[in-house]
């Protein structure tokens, strides 16, 4: 039920945008913490009018999110929505887009068994149909290949220390932000929470692996989790991924890069073609992307195929060694992933996971 207007401070939605976000692109004012997170408690209420909520969105939408609110926003969501579970393992955090993929391969599954093969302990997160997109996602990928998905916390959790891969489903750990949905799918764009959710973190993960379009949204998101005080990340990567998800592109992929203790953010490229692999993104397209990014995963992890798939798959795996700082260099990733491939031990780790 929602919390009447007087539990809150002085800024309903009505006022900030009258007052500080609603008058245009270029004469906006950014909110402050309280403000940003006011706001966000009233949304997760259900407390503003859906007009009021639909032009709020889309006044953030124009002027742009500070690292300050999107940070407020998320330590909202994780304090009042986000169940939290976090397993003995020390988990790489992959928050892909929740929208998901249209025209090419998932290939985050593959690239996360391989890993936790390699003993790198992966999680990935995700919802069903996510608007605006409502595309395929790390969901229905894991549900062609008969893998549980509609898990409580706990039981994600216990995943990942069993099989070294774990999947958090977001209505059963977020269920705040699932009760947007219908409101979310009105809007028809994007909003600020198609960027939070990605940062919910149920793990309570200490590294994390997103993605990006462009690389002053990769800073803005770094900054993001750095003013953060609902979790502390000790180590982030963002990289320019195929339709904004967490697979690295064929050519050039600029990859954002911080740790603790850093002042700034730095950046490399990937370039696929300094490892040998001479293919493009249209060589990782599908029609139907669930059911055929699941016959891809099964069919790299079991060593029948061995094509650009089976390279794509070992660079993202390679990546996610290297975020986890469990190889020194993404060459040292691509080798131990592709012997991981070799040996079997990807196929038993895709095996205990469609097991649990």
């Amino acid at each position: 039920m929602a919390h009447a207007t007087q539990e809150y401070g002085d800024w309903p939605l009505r006022r900030l945008m009258t007052e500080a976000v609603g008058s245009g692109h270029k004469s906006a004012e950014d909110m402050d913490r309280e403000q940003a997170r006011e706001a966000m408690q009233r949304i997760l209420d259900a407390e503003p009018d859906h007009t009021t909520l639909g032009a709020f969105w889309l006044a953030n939408r124009w002027k742009r999110n500070t690292p300050e609110e999107l940070a407020a926003f998320t330590d909202v969501m994780r304090e009042e929505s986000t169940l939290t579970a976090a397993p003995a393992a020390d988990p790489v955090d992959c928050g892909a887009n929740y929208d998901g993929k249209g025209r090419t391969a998932i290939l985050g599954v593959a690239a996360g068994v391989v890993a936790a093969a390699a003993g790198t302990p992966v999680v990935v997160h995700s919802g069903d149909r996510v608007p605006t997109q409502k595309q395929d996602a790390y969901k229905h990928v894991l549900d062609e290949l008969g893998v549980r998905t509609e898990l409580d916390p706990g039981e994600s959790a216990d995943m990942v220390d069993e099989v070294g891969f774990g999947y958090y489903y977001q209505p059963r750990f977020n269920p705040g932000i699932q009760a947007l949905w219908e409101r979310r799918n009105q809007m028809g764009v994007r909003t600020f929470v198609n960027t939070v959710e990605t940062l919910a973190n149920p793990a309570d993960a200490d590294v994390h692996l997103g993605s990006f379009y462009h690389l002053p949204f990769a800073i803005r998101m770094v900054d993001t989790l750095r003013a953060c005080e609902s979790q502390s990340v000790d180590r982030a990567l963002f990289f320019q991924g195929m339709e904004g998800y967490d697979d690295v592109r064929p050519g050039t992929t600029v990859v954002a890069e911080w740790s603790r203790g850093d002042e700034d953010v730095s950046d490399f490229e990937i370039e696929t073609a300094d490892y040998g692999m001479d293919f493009e993104s249209e060589d990782l397209g599908v029609e139907d992307v669930a059911a055929e990014s699941a016959a891809v995963t099964e069919a790299v992890l079991t060593g029948e195929r061995d094509d650009e798939f089976a390279d794509a798959v070992a660079l993202n795996a390679a990546l996610r060694l290297y975020a986890c700082e469990d190889v020194d260099s993404i060459e040292d990733g691509l080798a131990t992933a592709r012997a991981v491939l070799d040996d079997g031990s990807a196929a038993e780790t895709l095996d205990a996971l469609q097991s649990f």
